[in-house]
């Protein structure tokens, strides 16, 4: 079976760590393009503040949205009039039952888009938050005729910054003034792609067709490095003693953007991280995770010829979906969202030899709204409980032999507490969702996610990637017995690292 050949391989792999002939310094990611720093004419003109313009997005992309909702997919929550404001007032707010894709991703999504209104008018990373927050309050005040939502009012704006930041950084990358002709479109209609709110904003002002001596990057050329993986992925979930399994593709992608050890002149987001998953898989979500950790500030603590170290606050948005596959198998241990999350975190770096150098870091995080799949709460659109709790995530990456082979370990345990759950005996057939106001089932859950990923050079640039990822869940309910469950996902995959 496939799940055996990649256990071989692993054990295989393994073995040739000790047969990697070594050659100088080893990078720990392939940089894309040389880092320049930004104009000084273009970082004067991107940094001018135009907040009606700004304003005047946030509230444009609202009213389409709504218009959309409304005459094209005739949904009830968009048929509004003066008294569903008015009750939307008088009643405040409450937590929502939407799916956790809705309320854990395209709400924040939904939030960067408001974030880059503010972006791309010159606003700052905490002054377009400003937007963000308006546009959320703005949509969950006015344009439902459902009550306003607790959950979305925290994730929307706080996930929206991380992402929105993300994808306003990537499409500086892309843009380029000086470029003409097809190369000009294509790198124009690339970055209203990755930021939609920029492009427009681009159009507005003439950017989008305007010829310059210098690039327009706010940014310059960062250190950028990129992983790209596709391959197959087998998941095999566990539940009370029943077993199911389910093979398919997956298609993945690792960035890492500046350098984490340059905190000369360190800006929100002038180091961060993100990782994707796709599935190809029958019966589970595309979006497999999302994970982003983008750096706020950071101090150097220790710094040698050989050996980097340093402390930073760090922003943490994090998303894993899988759904149930059969009915023996009742319930899948991970469906978790964590849109809001703050802490410390250490980056080290050591150069051991010419042999190897290894990377390592710790967060501990305080989450201030997640997510987690519920064994119980099924209302509505929604099947885990809304919580808020502390994570600690470790790793460690080992790169051999001038990146010839790298064997990458990681470790994220999240504890969840839901706090106002509904009362015993609640009979959910007879419940108004929209009046039950509650984040699920009373209960305190732990969710791990343990990865082991090797990587071998096959030629330039393209790898053979291996890896085993362990999920487990334990829920601790007040009302109903405890339940854990765990999914093993095995990988075998190309790698092409730019």
């Amino acid at each position: 079976m496939f799940h055996l050949l990649i256990h071989r391989s692993l054990l295989i792999v393994v073995a040739l760590l000790a047969a990697v002939a070594a050659r100088a310094q080893m990078p720990i990611h392939m940089s894309v393009r040389t880092p320049v720093a930004p104009d000084s004419v273009d970082v004067a003109r991107l940094s001018e503040k135009h907040f009606w313009r700004a304003a005047g997005t946030v509230f444009g992309s609202n009213m389409s949205l709504w218009a959309f909702d409304r005459y094209v997919q005739h949904g009830d929550f968009a048929y509004i009039n003066l008294h569903t404001i008015k009750e939307n007032f008088r009643h405040g707010f409450k937590w929502d039952n939407d799916k956790l894709g809705t309320n854990m991703f395209l709400h924040p999504y939904n939030g960067s888009l408001f974030y880059n209104a503010g972006r791309a008018n010159g606003y700052s990373y905490w002054g377009s938050g400003l937007f963000a927050i308006g546009g959320s309050a703005m949509w969950e005040l006015f344009m439902e005729n459902e009550y306003p939502s607790t959950n979305d009012i925290i994730a929307t704006p706080i996930g929206g910054m991380a992402i929105g930041e993300v994808c306003f950084r990537a499409s500086d990358i892309i843009l380029d003034d000086r470029a003409t002709g097809w190369g000009r479109f294509g790198r124009e209609l690339g970055a209203f792609i990755v930021s939609p709110m920029r492009g427009l904003t681009r159009i507005f002002n003439g950017d989008a067709w305007r010829h310059r001596a210098t690039s327009g990057r706010r940014f310059g050329t960062p250190d950028v490095g990129i992983e790209f993986s596709a391959g197959a992925r087998v998941l095999t979930f566990g539940n009370r003693g029943a077993n199911d399994t389910r093979t398919g593709g997956a298609i993945e992608m690792n960035l890492e953007y500046g350098d984490r050890f340059d905190l000369k002149e360190s800006r929100p987001y002038d180091y961060f991280t993100i990782r994707a998953g796709l599935n190809i898989i029958n019966s589970q979500p595309v979006l497999a995770r999302l994970n982003i950790k983008g750096r706020l500030m950071g101090t150097e603590l220790h710094e040698t010829r050989n050996t980097h170290l340093s402390l930073g606050l760090y922003q943490h948005y994090d998303y894993y979906d899988s759904d149930t596959t059969n009915s023996i198998v009742a319930k899948c241990p991970y469906k978790l969202g964590v849109p809001a999350s703050l802490g410390g975190g250490l980056l080290y770096r050591h150069v051991m030899n010419r042999f190897c150098t290894v990377d390592a870091y710790l967060h501990a995080n305080a989450v201030f709204l997640g997510s987690i799949l519920s064994d119980h709460y099924m209302l509505d659109e929604r099947n885990y409980n809304l919580a808020s709790g502390y994570s600690v995530k470790g790793g460690a990456h080992f790169v051999f032999g001038r990146d010839r082979l790298s064997v990458s370990l990681s470790h994220e345990l999240y504890h969840l507490f839901t706090w106002k759950g509904y009362k015993w005996g609640t009979n959910f057939s007879d419940v108004d969702y929209r009046m039950l106001n509650v984040q699920g089932d009373k209960s305190r859950a732990l969710f791990g996610v343990t990865e082991l990923q090797i990587n071998l050079l096959i030629t330039k640039r393209l790898y053979f990637s291996i890896g085993v990822d362990h999920y487990f869940r334990n829920t601790v309910y007040r009302d109903y017995p405890d339940v854990r469950s765990w999914t093993i996902a095995e990988r075998m995959m190309l790698t092409w690292k730019f």
